[in-house]
C-alpha cells in the first residue's frame, strides 16, 4: 500500500498514485485487514484525510518487491483506494474487476485534434 498524493486543491477527492520510489509512506501486510491499523498511524503523521493505494502482491520484504511491481505500480489495473473520512471511517473503493481502462491518444490534422480511445 502506498499514500497517495492530493496534489489538485480544486479537486480534494483526486489522489495520485505515486511510484513506489517517490511514496512518503509505503506498506507491506500478510491480509488485507492489516492495512487498517497503518492507516490509523498515517492519519497522525499525514492529516485525517488522505487516500492509500494497496493491490496484492507476492513478497516476503517491502524493501526486495517484485521489479514488475516497481516499475509500473502507478499503472497496475487490480488496485484499491482506500479514502480515510472525518469520523474515523475508511471509504473502499475496489477497483479488480473494472475492465482495462481505455487508452487516450490525440492526432492532429487540420483544424482540431482528434481524441480516440482503444480498448
Amino acid at each position: 500500500m502506498t499514500l497517495g498524493e492530493r496534489s489538485r486543491p480544486d479537486l480534494p477527492r483526486f489522489a495520485e498514485i505515486p511510484a513506489l520510489h517517490r511514496a512518503r509512506a509505503l506498506a507491506l501486510v500478510d491480509h488485507f485487514d492489516h492495512l487498517f491499523p497503518i492507516l490509523r498511524e498515517w492519519r497522525r503523521a499525514y492529516g485525517d484525510e488522505l487516500t492509500a493505494w494497496a493491490v496484492q502482491v507476492e513478497a516476503d520484504d517491502v524493501t526486495n518487491l517484485p521489479a514488475q511491481l516497481t516499475s509500473g505500480w502507478e499503472e497496475e489495473g487490480d488496485l484499491i483506494r482506500l479514502d480515510t473520512e472525518r469520523g474515523g471511517y475508511v471509504r473502499v473503493a475496489d477497483y479488480r474487476d473494472i475492465p482495462v481502462r481505455a487508452a487516450v491518444s490525440t492526432r492532429a490534422g487540420t483544424g482540431l485534434p482528434v481524441w480516440t480511445t482503444t480498448e
